[in-house]
C-alpha cells in the first residue's frame, strides 16, 4: 500500500479543527483519534502530532493550491472538477501513523465533499475502503 493519500476539496469546505475533529468522533470507530492543535488549515505544513488510543501517531500533512502547486492526472481530473485544494498526507512505517492518516481522510471524504486519490495512481477511495485500510493496519 502505498504511504501517502492525496485528498481534494474545495477551499470553502476545508474544515477547521474542531469540525473536523468532531467529523473523525462521528466515524464512530472503536479507535479513538485526537488532533493536535498544530492542524490549521494553510497555516501549517508537515508533521501533524494525533494521539491514536493514547499513543503518538502523527502523520505528515501539507495544503496545496491544487491547479498551481500540484499536477493531477488526465484520468482523475473531471472526477476532481472544482476541488482547488489538495492535501497530501504522508506517513512512515508505524502503522499507527498510517490508521491516523487513514481516518482522518476518511472524515474529509465523508463529510467534506472530499476526493481521495491513494498514492499518485488513478485509484480513488471512499470513506469506507479508507476506515477498511485503517482497520487493518490496526488488527
Amino acid at each position: 500500500m502505498p504511504r501517502a493519500i492525496t485528498v481534494y476539496l474545495k477551499s470553502t469546505d476545508v474544515p477547521k479543527r474542531k469540525a473536523l475533529q468532531e467529523a473523525v468522533d462521528n466515524l464512530k470507530l472503536g479507535a479513538l483519534i485526537r488532533l493536535d492543535e498544530a492542524y490549521m488549515p494553510f497555516e501549517m505544513a508537515g508533521y501533524l502530532p494525533c494521539i491514536l488510543n493514547g499513543e503518538d501517531a502523527g502523520f505528515d500533512m501539507w495544503f496545496k493550491n491544487r491547479t498551481s502547486e500540484f499536477t493531477v492526472s488526465p484520468a482523475l481530473q473531471s472526477q476532481i472538477g472544482d476541488r482547488g485544494v489538495a492535501i497530501l498526507c504522508k506517513w512512515g512505517g508505524d502503522s499507527r501513523e498510517a490508521a491516523s492518516a487513514l481516518i482522518v481522510c476518511a472524515a474529509l471524504v465523508k463529510y467534506f465533499d472530499a476526493i481521495a486519490q491513494e498514492g499518485n495512481g488513478d485509484t480513488l477511495l471512499s470513506s469506507e475502503q479508507l476506515l477498511a485500510k485503517a482497520n487493518a493496519a490496526l488488527a
